[in-house]
């Protein structure tokens, strides 16, 4: 008798782990999700993996720009086409506007430098040493100093623009087209304004070319 229910109990135990071993050894974490980030509310540019459990709910985009769909160039530049009225095709650096798009509506704060809040020349500059790899000093006045100055109609994508706002030269903004240019503004954060604009056209002081951008022109 004790044979027999020594015999069970091994026939049972090796039920028991021939069923453990076939289980998978591989979980899948429930709620993961591939799909677009969106461009301003609805335009998809890069792929993102978003966590949907209940403690993590960020999406997290990808930062490599070169890495985006041909799809994904299209949405983005059509975007900012349509934001300054120009042809799609004309708009070519990718990275520029990847850049913008990365930091669109980010909050003016004075001496910030980063996503929580950032003031303009910290904003130029870094965007210059981003997408051009050109230095430039950390203020706007000092900017304004270290920059080849340059008339209004000869202005290119990538050079500075400066304004009179508050006494001197106190803010400034990268050039993009069609007298467009990109700025962390005090009002509406990192944006796009016109120099046209009744605002900034009273306050334009004038455009620099930062020495070293105008070395690789």
């Amino acid at each position: 008798m004790k044979s027999l229910r020594l015999l069970a109990v091994i026939i049972s135990s090796s039920v028991f782990f021939l069923s453990a071993k076939a289980q998978p050894s591989i979980r899948f974490i429930e709620g993961i999700e591939f799909k677009n980030d969106a461009i301003a509310h609805s335009v998809a540019v890069a792929p993102i993996v978003q966590a949907q459990s209940s403690e993590v709910k960020k999406a997290a985009p990808l930062s490599t720009l070169g890495k985006l769909s041909t799809e994904a160039c299209n949405l983005l530049q059509f975007k900012y086409a349509q934001l300054m009225d120009i042809e799609a095709e004309s708009i070519s650096n990718v990275s520029l506007f990847g850049f913008i798009e990365e930091w669109w509506n980010t909050a003016y704060r004075y001496g910030g430098t980063t996503k929580k809040g950032i003031d303009c020349s910290a904003f130029t500059g870094l965007l210059l040493s981003t997408v051009y790899f050109t230095g430039v000093p950390r203020t706007a006045r000092e900017q304004y100093a270290s920059s080849e100055k340059i008339n209004r109609d000869e202005m290119q994508e990538g050079d500075l623009v400066f304004f009179n706002t508050r006494g001197g030269v106190s803010h400034v903004g990268v050039y993009l087209a069609n007298n467009y240019f990109v700025h962390a503004s005090t009002s509406r954060g990192v944006t796009i304004s016109n120099l046209n604009d009744n605002y900034f056209g009273k306050r334009f002081i004038g455009a620099g070319r930062p020495y070293q951008k105008n070395s690789e022109l």
